[in-house]
């Protein structure tokens, strides 16, 4: 399995993480935004060659998971970051309250029909992890579960930490690279954000009463995350808890350690064998004599 590209942003994967250890705001010495502007397009042209190495090596699949609390940024992040990407290659998928067909399930089931194929990078837009996060906040949701026995909620979260880790170990052992991003933003960034979908006409359509309503469970909602990450960023699948209240400098980060991650897979295009050459040159041939139509 791939090794972990380290960063300063990674959640241990020795059970030590704390929200104390994460950052919502970015370093002091954090460029402006126009420096961080343009280091955004030249990582996002660096993504989009490793893509296309990804795409014709088809050995990998890289799988992007994108949590946080709303407003925190995952929209723009994941347009901001694919910007460059042939859209061939790549596949996002939004998860939100699931359908009377899903929950017919279990949990994993929807996430699982659409991970990315080999050659391609996905992106769960939010994931498997609102069954540990939002049901965590909001218990109430796993009556629409139907479960077949009454569940003892410590024990229920403990086992779907344990059942998360054996998946995405599952998925590293045959091949999917995981990236897990929780965009951290402060309580008080978020406030601002909300006000300002109100604000201005064309942010409208984004605000939504119900996300005001949930800032009252944020406490809920930290001790849910940080269990969470604690119990489930491991080698095979890290956690990246990213700054959030600076959009510039999150996306800058986040495409940072995809690229580098990338790099550290040793991509590359198929070299042909020796059969295939001769055919090359057999093919080159044909062309070279034709006649002009």
């Amino acid at each position: 399995m791939h090794q972990p590209t380290a960063s300063p942003y990674r959640v241990p994967f020795d059970g030590s993480f704390r929200l104390s250890m994460a950052p919502s705001g970015p370093p002091e010495d954090v460029p402006d935004k126009k420096h961080l502007k343009k280091v955004l397009r030249r990582e996002v042209k660096k993504l989009r060659e490793h893509q296309e190495m990804l795409y014709a090596q088809d050995q990998y699949a890289v799988l992007l998971v994108f949590q946080a609390m709303d407003a925190a940024g995952k929209d723009g992040t994941i347009r901001a970051i694919l910007s460059g990407v042939n859209p061939a290659g790549c596949q996002v998928s939004s998860f939100k309250q699931p359908s009377a067909k899903e929950l017919d399930h279990d949990y994993l089931w929807r996430t699982n029909l659409a991970l990315p194929e080999r050659g391609r990078i996905g992106v769960f837009n939010r994931s498997y992890y609102e069954e540990v996060l939002v049901v965590r906040v909001h218990p109430e949701y796993l009556g629409a579960q139907r479960l077949p026995h009454q569940p003892i909620l410590p024990e229920l979260f403990q086992e779907r930490y344990e059942s998360i880790r054996d998946h995405e170990q599952h998925l590293a052992r045959n091949g999917t690279v995981i990236l897990k991003f929780w965009l951290n933003v402060s309580y008080e960034e978020q406030r601002q954000r909300f006000l300002d979908r109100l604000d201005q006409p064309e942010k409208n359509w984004k605000f939504s009463s119900g996300d005001v309503r949930e800032r009252g469970f944020w406490k809920d909602y930290m001790q849910a995350y940080e269990e969470a990450l604690t119990a489930t960023s491991r080698p095979w699948a890290p956690w990246y808890a990213i700054p959030a209240d600076n959009k510039a400098y999150m996306r800058a980060a986040v495409i940072d350690i995809v690229n580098r991650t990338m790099e550290e897979m040793g991509l590359a295009f198929p070299a042909p064998s020796e059969k295939e050459l001769a055919r090359f040159e057999e093919m080159r041939s044909l062309l070279q004599s034709e006649e002009p139509a």
